[in-house]
């Protein structure tokens, strides 16, 4: 009888950037998403437009001290997920790569996938939140269904940009050696 004795690194393949790069994106997406149009711009709340959802749940204008105190409730659970989304990226990422970390940051792979992971948020939430739920839109009024577009377009553009800029990357393997500060990306 004979035995074998397999190197356990043989087969495996480098781990993947895709998850936690999704995970920083969609995270960081919907940070920006909060930052910019919830607080800065104020154009909507997460429940800034339930008097016309499709799911009856109360309405908190935003008018009002008494429902703006309840929307920023939820854009405060809002904001939590969001957090929780890019701590979950940042921890898969370091479980991930274990060596070349700094490289990792330069690497158009990484960047590829957050822009993506932030394509998907904008794809996602635009389509549950303003469409199917209808709890808020990007700016409401005569033109809102214009914004939700844009919105949705915009997402698209981020997840078709964030391929391009995968595209031709190589990918990424924490064990290959690096030549130096400006050697190939991750």
């Amino acid at each position: 009888m004979t035995t074998t004795v397999r190197d356990p690194g043989a087969d495996t393949a480098p781990a993947s950037l895709q998850l936690p790069g999704l995970l920083l994106g969609v995270g960081l997406g919907g940070f920006l998403d909060g930052i910019l149009l919830h607080q800065l711009l104020q154009w909507h709340h997460m429940l800034s437009s339930t008097n016309h959802d499709r799911i009856g749940v109360r309405y908190y204008d935003p008018h009002t001290v008494s429902g703006l105190e309840m929307n920023t409730v939820w854009d405060g659970i809002f904001h939590t997920v969001c957090w929780l989304t890019v701590l979950g990226g940042l921890a898969v990422l370091y479980g991930r790569v274990t060596a070349g970390r700094r490289q990792v940051w330069a690497s158009r792979v990484l960047w590829g996938w957050i822009l993506a992971g932030w394509g998907l948020f904008n794809l996602v939430e635009g389509l549950l939140d303003h469409q199917i739920l209808g709890i808020h839109h990007v700016h409401g009024g005569p033109y809102q269904v214009w914004w939700d577009i844009a919105f949705l377009a915009l997402g698209a553009l981020l997840v078709a940009g964030g391929g391009l800029l995968r595209r031709g990357a190589p990918p990424f393997d924490p064990t290959a050696p690096r030549a130096g500060r400006g050697a190939g990306a991750a």
